[in-house]
């Protein structure tokens, strides 16, 4: 008999890499961003590194006692079995997929790779989750280093968490701007005495968007305050210090009998993630942003 999507419903796991887990990663801004990828089929811990304290080390000569260091070791836990998934179902009819022009299992993966990657980023670079059902997102972590800007963004802002960032020994070359596209613009905008745009681009330079050497992520997904006066967010991160648990068994089902007496079919798409910085200096949260 030869293997059909009535016969096999449920697509492998080689298909669901193809059509869904590489895609997303690519289309989701904060997975695209750099974060470390777990694949784990359930809870997991992740070592994290003690808090650095050099004044356990002394200089020893020879034929003298080494003294220990005892530095304590916490984990990260990720994936709690609790941990809702990302769920969404798309329905169409026979005729469109027996008439469409052109590749309708290509719209349809499109459809679904952007709605899931649209809930994900939403999450992820939130200021809300409690990491139990919901992940945590980037401006809700706790440790993090902050900055308020206190008025309209601006240079010397961007100077400030970057400073702090600096002072933290981070890894600067690894350092990525995460801003709306209002707040960049207006960056874009500032000029000196002269009427001069102070960022000029440089033809000799690729095209990526860059603010004192950092790339900038651009994007919409960055949530303002929800206070009576709301206020705009951005970050500076080293998305390498954030660990992303993914779940091993993500799923994209043909539903063909569910909706029959509509003369329809769907096709669903389940998966789950967690998020938790690993070293939660490498984020600098920019809040207070007046527009």
């Amino acid at each position: 008999m030869v293997a059909s999507t009535t016969t096999i419903p449920q697509l492998t796991a080689e298909q669901v890499q193809k059509v869904l887990v590489q895609p997303l990663q690519d289309a989701s801004v904060f997975l695209a961003a750099g974060p470390r990828m777990f694949d784990t089929a359930g809870p997991i811990r992740i070592p994290k590194a003690p808090v650095g304290d050099d004044s356990k080390l002394t200089w020893v000569g020879e034929n003298e006692q080494i003294p220990e260091a005892d530095y304590q070791v916490s984990e990260l836990e990720l994936m709690p079995s609790t941990m809702k998934s990302v769920k969404v179902l798309t329905r169409y009819s026979n005729e469109l997929s027996r008439q469409s022009f052109v590749s309708l299992d290509q719209v349809l993966k499109d459809r679904l790779v952007a709605d899931v990657a649209n809930k994900i980023d939403l999450q992820l670079l939130s200021a809300t989750g409690d990491g139990i059902t919901t992940p945590k997102g980037l401006f809700a972590y706790a440790g993090t280093q902050t900055v308020d800007a206190a008025g309209p963004m601006s240079l010397d802002v961007l100077l400030d968490a970057w400073g702090k960032a600096l002072a933290a020994n981070v890894n600067m070359a690894a350092l990525k701007w995460l801003v709306t596209p209002g707040d960049f613009v207006k960056l874009r905008k500032l000029k000196d005495g002269q009427q001069r745009y102070l960022l000029q681009p440089d033809p000799t330079a690729d095209a990526v968007f860059r603010l004192f050497g950092s790339p900038v992520i651009v994007t919409g997904r960055i949530p303002d305050t929800t206070d009576s006066k709301p206020a705009g967010r951005a970050a500076l991160a080293d998305f390498s210090q954030i660990a992303v648990a993914r779940d091993l068994a993500p799923s994209v089902t043909i539903l063909s009998e569910r909706f029959a007496d509509y003369d329809q079919q769907a096709i669903r798409v389940v998966t789950r993630y967690d998020a938790a910085p690993i070293n939660p200096q490498a984020i600098v949260t920019i809040g207070g942003i007046t527009r």
